[in-house]
């Protein structure tokens, strides 16, 4: 692992060692300076986990990725560093109701430190904790950089089911739900081939784009239109009119390069949008 490159990437020059500081400044260095995109599986490319692959595209080729891009680099990291770290499967639950079950499809990290479980994640898209999250904190508001998380517990035979939750507007949304399973690399490479090639996966039919900003303000694309809002609040919307203006903003605004006439699968610019 080349945590110089890594670091680098994410502007970070503080210390290398296992304290939940440094936890902190890194997963919220890594949140603004990497995106959350999908937009490989939109060019027929797939998700590689091999790490080197990882880390080129991540790191070197100076693109973003998804849940298991992000956390897998994020874990190399940490446990260079000396960090006790546990990959986590969970559902993710963003525009789910309760009555349904989305798939097991999201990684994320346990970090212990000094006998405390910390929740670490740096691909949730744009609603990512730009900080550690106490998990044995339950039911408890708990801040975060860019707006308040709890976890919360729902008493379920034979386990019970944990949530994890973010402060938006006035209300609580599920981020996603949890058991406090181990997501072993096989079963992350099942998921991320779901994930990337299933024709009915939401990263099949739609081209996502995030990215969390330091002033606490977030950046999104979700198929022609990009956001840039804080919290609930909408600060600016564009309605993408072509693929060249789409390519423009995530250039611009984004920091993903792609050659004139690069054309995704999604959106579909020849349907005309509702």
């Amino acid at each position: 692992m080349n945590l110089d490159a890594y670091f680098a990437r994410i502007g970070y020059s503080g210390p290398q060692v296992p304290t939940l500081e440094v936890l902190s400044t890194i997963q919220f260095a890594h949140a603004v300076s990497i995106p959350f995109e999908n937009l490989d599986i939109l060019l027929g490319r797939g998700i590689s986990l091999n790490q080197e692959d990882v880390e080129r595209k991540l790191i070197h080729n100076r693109r973003g990725g998804y849940c298991f891009e992000q956390n897998s680099l994020l874990m190399c990291v940490l446990t260079e560093l000396g960090f006790r770290v546990t990959p986590l499967s969970a559902r993710a639950r963003l525009n789910f109701s309760r009555h349904e079950i989305p798939p097991r499809t999201h990684l994320f990290l346990r970090v212990d430190i000094d006998g405390i479980p910390w929740l670490a994640d740096v691909g949730m898209g744009g609603f990512v904790p730009t900080g550690p999250i106490q998990l044995n904190q339950l039911n408890v508001v708990q801040t975060n950089p860019h707006e308040p998380r709890r976890i919360i517990c729902e008493p379920r035979e034979p386990s019970p089911v944990y949530y994890h939750q973010a402060l938006s507007g006035d209300h609580w949304v599920d981020v996603y739900e949890f058991t406090g399973e181990e997501m072993p690399a096989i079963d992350q490479q099942l998921a991320n081939w779901w994930t990337s090639a299933q024709p009915q996966s939401r990263f099949q039919m739609n081209l996502f784009v995030s990215l969390a900003q330091r002033d606490g303000t977030r950046l999104s694309i979700f198929n022609r239109e990009f956001i840039h809002r804080r919290g609930a609040n909408v600060l600016e919307r564009i309605e993408i009119a072509n693929p060249e203006q789409l390519l423009v903003i995530l250039g611009e605004r984004f920091g993903l390069h792609f050659p004139t006439g690069t054309r995704f699968t999604q959106p579909h610019w020849d349907v005309i949008a509702e």
